[in-house]
């Protein structure tokens, strides 16, 4: 244990630590020496009242969320929130056009009308523990990597069994400093939750894609939810005669508000960061990988808005496919002109030099630093031109449903093939998954101009010698002209017929499969998909390994000799606390942002004609009246949202933001456009995460929903 602790402080205490940026392991606090920076910025918790194994602390209360958000606990009856985007499918797949939970929003009136959401689940953290010593047992003696991996995944796994023998959690074994320290995270996973509150779209996503990302910010982005279990309060597959869940902490909720400098803390399960990239890496992302991605989800964006726009049907068909397209689009787009106008590449650039001149007088070291930099002078353009062709692979080929579509029955006739020779029993199975798609659910119109789209950007930006061939032929067979082609293959395809694939799947035979193979669309997407995973995707993996390998060493030298700098590990969605202040700030020149919105802005936003900023009149007549009940601030108005400090990223959507005490004064749930940067680099000036102010949250459940029932659930601080 010694010697681990020595690892961190290693890891950690030797550096200057910048109060805002960081994303720290909640069991570390005190050993690292975080704790008492949280505590100079003002914290008043103790660190086991954040994280203790022991006894009942912050982290039992905050929950992984369907595997890509934060949720927190609110009440002893299991109930949680988390964003308004987080919740968003669930609530698209509890929607029909005749309920439309989604445009309407739903408001359970008791736990008798809390909906069951399939295929959702939930999971605390139990106890979180350092492995590093035995994940890497026996692995000095091979030199060879393929074998030490394989000694690792075995006590990986030797490792999960023994945590888990004997009760029923669950776990996982995560890498942390490109794999220089490991550890075990275990779970408890509940599979009965229950839809309680979910506002209707034009409160829980105002100002839509115009505003996201972006400050100012008057959207009440917040979900609510129930966890249920078994009566004896353990996790259980969805019964009626389950019971709401009774958490061993709940989180207390404050009306007190907050002021600029005030301190904030989020506890959540930040998704991933790359803080300790080389300067080969930021200029690739800049100037290739953000710029390519951008440009193709833009073309998928335009075309899908139009269509929406058409009818309700289509909106709700689309709903979250376009949100999910569109989030990451404007966070890759503020990324790139955030890195661009912070001078990044040059900033890396200047951070290497200075480092070999630090390295001037440890001729090992030095001989290290030299070996790194001409292995990432190799292997970067290896990595661009590959990662290029798969970016046109996602971002192209599988941003269309057809192709994507079409790609699942590659995988059943293969499987099929397996099945006649007695290797697979998987046959049945994947029928019965297939025929659940039956009838094909995107609208072709859309899917085919979607297509014609992103084709005409492949042909036009990736030369003929790296095009794959059966898709240039065929781009010369219909004259280069991609609408031909989409023309021929929407209407002539077998695989958009429902009628032909559901008698397909009811009696497959080698005669109606080779029908369906010759068919040209899924010929193309074999092809396509053959390409991939022959050649983009083993050939991409293999540099990646080499970068990673050659990243371990970079940064294992970074904290052996750069003293002036934090090193905290990269997110990995593993739990982790982030604090800073709530903060004003200035993105550019002439332009001065207040920390915090109130119910103004969404007067002034409204546009009648626009339905990203429609306001009912039954949210209206609340303002005008200022009916704010308990809920408003000390200065008389409502507040919607506020901005802090706090170093967030994806996955701590709907993360918990707590004031000094540990109270509850806000939800997380999205980042400023101009610092969404910090997944590459932090700068202090500009990142700002953005937080729905609870009071707005309570204010919409009590005074406009009438569900008072939940308000007396939870433990209120005035």
């Amino acid at each position: 244990m010694k010697k681990r602790l020595f690892i961190y402080l290693n890891l950690f205490l030797a550096f200057n630590i910048w109060a805002d940026e960081g994303m720290w392991l909640p069991q570390l606090l005190q050993a690292t020496g975080i704790y008492s920076k949280m505590k100079q910025a003002g914290c008043k918790l103790t660190p086991e009242q954040i994280y203790s194994v022991n006894k009942s602390s912050l982290k039992d209360a905050i929950v992984l969320f369907g595997g890509g958000c934060t949720g927190e606990i609110i009440s002893d009856k299991g109930l949680f929130i988390t964003n308004h985007h987080c919740g968003y499918s669930s609530v698209v797949n509890l929607s029909t056009v005749e309920k439309n939970y989604l445009k309407n929003g739903y408001w359970a009136k008791n736990h008798q009308e809390e909906l069951y959401c399939p295929n959702l689940s939930i999971s605390i953290v139990i106890r979180i523990e350092d492995v590093t010593k035995e994940v890497l047992a026996n692995t000095n003696q091979f030199t060879d990597k393929k074998q030490k991996e394989e000694i690792i995944q075995k006590n990986i796994k030797n490792i999960i069994n023994k945590a888990i023998e004997g009760t029923h959690y669950n776990a996982v074994v995560k890498p942390f400093n490109y794999e220089l320290q490991y550890f075990l995270i275990v779970y408890e996973t509940f599979k009965d939750i229950r839809l309680v509150a979910a506002p209707p779209e034009h409160i829980g996503k105002f100002g839509g894609e115009d505003d996201n990302w972006m400050w100012p910010r008057h959207n009440a982005d917040f979900t609510m939810f129930r966890i249920y279990a078994s009566k004896d309060n353990k996790p259980a597959e969805y019964s009626p005669d389950n019971v709401p869940y009774r958490p061993k902490y709940v989180i207390p909720i404050s009306l007190k508000g907050y002021k600029e400098g005030d301190f904030t803390m989020v506890y959540g399960f930040p998704g991933r960061t790359q803080e300790y990239l080389s300067s080969y890496a930021v200029d690739i992302i800049v100037n290739d990988i953000d710029p390519r991605r951008v440009k193709l989800r833009e073309k998928k964006l335009n075309i899908l808005e139009k269509y929406m726009k058409q009818s309700d049907a289509l909106n709700l068909k689309y709903a979250n496919a376009y949100a999910s397209v569109a989030n990451y689009y404007k966070k890759w787009k503020g990324e790139m002109i955030g890195l661009k106008k912070f001078n990044a590449v040059e900033k890396k650039k200047t951070f290497e030099n200075q480092l070999y001149q630090k390295l001037q007088n440890k001729l090992s070291a030095l001989d290290s630093f030299k070996i790194i930099k001409n292995n990432f002078e190799q292997l970067y353009p290896q990595y661009r031109y590959y990662q290029m062709l798969a970016d046109y692979y996602q971002e192209c080929f599988m941003a269309i449903d057809a192709i994507r579509y079409i790609s699942n029955y590659v995988d059943f006739f293969t499987e099929y093939n397996r099945y006649k020779m007695g290797l697979s029993n998987e046959l049945e199975k994947m029928k019965l998954q297939l025929s659940k798609s039956i009838p094909i659910s995107f609208h072709i119109s859309a899917d085919k101009e979607i297509f014609v789209a992103l084709l005409k950007d492949y042909f036009e930006s990736i030369p003929s010698s790296d095009r794959i061939p059966f898709l240039d032929s065929l781009y010369n067979q219909f004259n280069k002209d991609v609408q031909k082609l989409a023309e021929y293959l929407y209407s002539k395809s077998l695989f958009l017929n429902n009628e032909k694939l559901k008698e397909l799947l009811s009696t497959p035979d080698d005669t109606k499969i080779k029908d369906f193979e010759s068919d040209l669309f899924y010929r193309m997407v074999q092809s396509v998909k053959l390409n991939f995973y022959s050649n983009i995707l083993p050939n991409l993996k293999e540099i990646d390994s080499k970068i990673t390998d050659n990243q371990k060493m970079y940064l294992k030298l970074l904290m052996d000799y750069q003293k002036d700098k934090a090193i905290y590990p990269d997110a990995n969605s593993t739990l982790r606390i982030t604090f800073g202040k709530v903060k004003k700030y200035e993105p550019r020149d002439g332009v001065r942002y207040n920390y915090f919105t109130t119910y103004k802005g969404i007067l002034e936003k409204e546009n009648p004609n626009n339905p990203d900023y429609y306001v009912n009149d039954s949210l209206k007549n609340l303002f005008l009246k200022k009916d704010f009940g308990r809920y408003a601030d000390k200065d008389g108005e409502l507040h919607i949202a506020f901005i802090a400090s706090n170093h967030t990223t994806g996955g701590n959507s709907g993360s918990p933001v707590f004031n000094a005490n540990g109270e509850l004064i806000g939800t997380n749930f999205d980042r400023c456009w101009e610092g969404t940067m910090s997944d590459i680099m932090y700068n202090p000036e500009i990142c700002r995460n953005i937080i729905l102010d609870i009071r707005y949250t309570l204010f919409l459940v009590d005074k406009y929903a009438h569900c008072d029932w939940l308000i007396k659930e939870m433990k209120i601080v005035q």
